[in-house]
């Protein structure tokens, strides 16, 4: 078979490169991506002789179309995600997100691929005080960030309606582990402390995420692809409901450094307080998460501590 994985190179879609190799060996495995600074072929460089990579974006058609191609199944991990450059620089998020995912539906319809999935995320339903959100609660995004991915998902939906286009989305929420570019909470505050910088915590610190394994994801998604029902839309989440400052108090106690890092500064605009999704649907499915929590988070920490040649040259 013949898989197009898009934002290949980026930290989720890259590890789900690595988890679908390892899974099926046989298939022929295309990545399409941009190599933005998020993308980087570093982070498959162990599967170089392994994959097909093709530099191109996913906002131009000549671009998709000549990878797409004899492709059964597309998984689109293309997007621009981060909240804060969200803020500063809406415009990008809206072309990749939205129009991108656009000119992948066009695409896929246009060469009848058999799945088409779109990689989403629990932030498009925005914060809840109480309870967890269900696929079908309605979309209140708070960013510009998750404004572009909820466009892209009720797109996707459209597509699937008017024209039959065999689609399927995941909304996962906060993914962790290798790879992962050091501007995220995790990653970020390891590596600042790993040089002894001060660590940001915004606000009071209190705010709460769903954290997630990333390669738990990738087993949801491979699940999703496999059993799921096309026009469907399905929560990933591992239950790991964790303030930011217990994350920054994890990560500072597993690298013996000292509280005093921690640096308290103005939150942020539209800072969702807390995400949290029910995810009874895909474990309907037959899908739980595998990876311990605590232990998931060591092997990150001890993978940035192992691999400063990868993160070293990202940070300031």
């Amino acid at each position: 078979m013949k898989i197009l994985i898009t934002g290949g190179a980026g930290f989720i879609g890259s590890n789900f490169v690595r988890y679908m190799l390892g899974i099926y060996p046989d298939d022929e495995i295309i990545v399409l991506d941009k190599l933005t600074y998020a993308g980087r072929l570093e982070n498959l460089q162990d599967l170089k002789d392994k994959i097909v990579f093709i530099k191109g974006d996913i906002c131009k058609k000549k671009d998709v179309e000549r990878s797409i191609k004899d492709c059964s199944i597309i998984f689109n991990f293309a997007a621009e995600t981060h909240v804060d450059r969200s803020i500063t620089d809406p415009g990008a998020f809206v072309k990749t997100d939205v129009l991108g995912t656009f000119t992948l539906l066009e695409a896929a319809k246009k060469y009848n691929v058999d799945r088409y999935i779109q990689i989403s995320t629990d932030e498009v339903y925005s914060s809840i005080e109480t309870g967890s959100f269900k696929e079908d609660d309605l979309l209140r995004p708070s960013s510009p960030y998750s404004a572009s991915k909820a466009g892209a998902d009720l797109l996707v939906e459209a597509y699937y309606k008017t024209y039959g286009l065999p689609v399927l989305t995941t909304r996962s929420s906060n993914n962790f582990g290798p790879y992962q570019y050091p501007e995220k909470l995790i990653p970020l505050f390891i590596t600042k402390a790993l040089q002894n910088k001060p660590l940001p915590v915004y606000g009071d610190g209190l705010n709460i995420r769903d954290w997630l394994y990333v390669l738990d994801n990738c087993s949801a998604i491979d699940l999703v692809n496999k059993k799921g029902k096309p026009g469907e839309i399905y929560n990933v989440a591992a239950g790991n409901e964790k303030t930011n400052l217990e994350i920054t108090n994890f990560i500072i106690s597993e690298l013996n450094k000292p509280k005093n890092l921690i640096q308290f500064v103005e939150d942020r605009p539209g800072h969702d307080r807390r995400y949290s999704l029910d995810f009874t649907k895909l474990k309907k499915l037959g899908w739980k998460p595998e990876n311990d929590f605590e232990t998931s988070m060591k092997n990150t920490v001890k993978w940035y501590k192992d691999n400063e040649w990868w993160w070293k040259p990202l940070v300031k």
